[in-house]
């Protein structure tokens, strides 16, 4: 009940997040231009957008299974790609997209995946993920120097160094077993100074977790294969998913700025926004797209390609994803229903 109280609460943080920011965006304009204008946009381009965001999923199903199977987990790439949409859903109305990966432990438990497994391919797919956006963003930052302002540069170099710094912290977490004791010890001695019960009975199971944990992170540092493959594919997904920006651009029937100018923008973007603690970096994103892209759109269309855009690139998945969690949900509720009446 708490769970579901906090995701409710998340929810709507979320959703007056999003009212307040397209109020506070579009309150200065014509709403019913804004809508003439996606009306007129070329749709061949908004499905193609679609579809990179489609690749963009599916890539990340891809990480995470190749690193579950590689640590003999049993599972298909129709689940895998059910963890990346629950994940998507979660870290979208969490702040700083931290119920992302909790919850896909959680439905990995559902499907007889070991937590330490399960937890560790995500580990896996996090650090590609901040290697990859770091790395982007700085080159891209570099290409694109003369269209950011001092404003742009300050909050570009916090979400970089906010970035590293998580980046840091999961490369301790894979490659240190010494830290990772540490840190479990400083969890047990709060939990201790919380007065919560069975305190040795959860260090126990916490530590046989953390041995099963450590023994895998052994492997996958030994197979160094899984780690280039993983980071290729990462590679490949945000370059896919910064595309995105650039088929909304098309759609409009711009050809003037080339590909490569308008994903590097994105890059930017991303890497500037990501660090930044809100859900789903609400208001940041769409703030941030006006200001990076308005060297590439007239004044006129600047809001309605950052609707689209983040239309494409978040809310329609957010939606998507929703339902899968609803869907799953309900299912599970069903079996747990089904179990609990062959009991009686």
């Amino acid at each position: 009940m708490k769970n579901t109280k906090k995701l409710i609460r998340n929810f709507m943080l979320f959703l007056i997040l999003i009212v307040i920011t397209f109020y506070i965006i579009l309150k200065e304009q014509n709403i019913g231009e804004i809508f003439e204008i996606l009306k007129s946009v070329k749709i061949k381009y908004i499905i193609i957008a679609i579809i990179s965001m489609c690749i963009y999923m599916s890539c990340e199903a891809l990480n995470i299974g190749r690193t579950l199977k590689a640590l003999k987990e049993k599972t298909t790439f129709a689940r895998n790609l059910k963890y990346a949409l629950i994940g998507f859903f979660f870290s979208s109305i969490t702040p700083a997209a931290s119920g992302g990966q909790p919850m896909q432990v959680y439905y990995m438990n559902k499907d007889n995946i070991s937590v330490a497994n399960s937890t560790l391919a995500l580990l896996m797919n996090l650090t590609c993920m901040q290697i990859v956006t770091i790395s982007l963003a700085i080159i891209s930052a570099i290409f694109n120097f003369k269209y950011l302002n001092a404003a742009l540069i300050g909050f570009f170099i916090l979400g970089i160094t906010l970035n590293a710094s998580a980046l840091a912290l999961l490369i301790i977490s894979i490659v240190s077993k010494r830290m990772t004791n540490g840190i479990i010890n400083i969890v047990i001695k709060i939990l201790k100074w919380l007065k919560i019960k069975n305190i040795e009975e959860k260090k126990e199971k916490i530590e046989k977790e953390l041995n099963k944990y450590q023994e895998s992170a052994i492997y996958i540092k030994n197979n160094k294969t899984i780690i280039l493959k993983n980071l290729i594919t990462t590679y490949i997904q945000y370059i896919i998913y910064y595309s995105i920006s650039y088929w909304v651009y098309r759609s409009f029937g711009f050809t003037e700025s080339s590909p490569l100018k308008i994903i590097t923008l994105q890059s930017v973007l991303f890497a500037t926004v990501s660090g930044i603690p809100s859900p789903g970096a609400v208001g940041v994103s769409e703030g941030g797209f006006k200001e990076i892209f308005k060297v590439i759109y007239p004044t006129n269309l600047i809001n309605g390609a950052m609707l689209l855009c983040r239309g494409v690139n978040f809310y329609l998945f957010v939606i998507l994803s929703s339902i899968i969690v609803a869907v799953n949900t309900i299912r599970e509720k069903k079996v747990e229903n089904e179990e609990t009446l062959k009991k009686c």
